[in-house]
């Protein structure tokens, strides 16, 4: 389970949850994804956020998958993992950031989510807590991010640490 923001290329007169909508309809999930095809500007637009968070914020490493080029940061405050696609993009962090970590760790996610907005001309939106990423408050993800990372570590601590004793006999 991660904590999830979007990023799209909002349809004209639409907003990002009707651009989102129009993108799921009709969506099978039983069915193979296409292939990833970028534009040459997509294409542009990957290498100018990749350049400028590993300018801006540090080292990353970068991968090219069939269905989407895929960044994580490399180091303190934690992982944060961008998947792009061109038209769309999203931004994974682990639930396991809580208190300070988690302030850091958003943060972060927030300034990669800025970048792409600003190289690629998508739109980014944090459904988790209903804010854009552009003019959002990265406090009030990382509470967010906190308090259910807070809460799993609590009620799954026993069935983890159950399990990892078993494994490690």
């Amino acid at each position: 389970m991660t904590y999830d923001i979007l990023l799209v290329r909002v349809q004209p007169g639409l907003t990002v949850q009707e651009t989102l909508d129009r993108l799921n309809d009709g969506f099978d999930p039983d069915a193979d994804l296409p292939p990833l095809r970028l534009t040459e500007a997509q294409r542009a637009a990957w290498d100018r956020i990749l350049n400028r968070i590993s300018r801006d914020i540090g080292s990353v490493e970068s991968e090219e998958f069939l269905y989407s080029l895929t960044l994580e940061t490399a180091g303190p405050p934690g992982r944060v993992q961008l998947d792009y696609c061109g038209d769309t993009a999203n931004i994974e962090v682990a639930h396991h950031h809580t208190g300070p970590a988690a302030s850091a760790v958003m943060e972060l996610a927030y300034r990669v989510a800025r970048i792409v907005e600003d190289e690629s001309g998508l739109i980014g939106h944090d459904f988790e807590v209903d804010q854009p990423t552009r003019t959002g408050a990265p406090a009030k993800a990382a509470a967010r991010l906190s308090s259910v990372s807070d809460w799993a570590h609590h009620r799954f601590r026993w069935r983890i640490t159950s399990r990892t004793r078993r494994r490690c006999r």
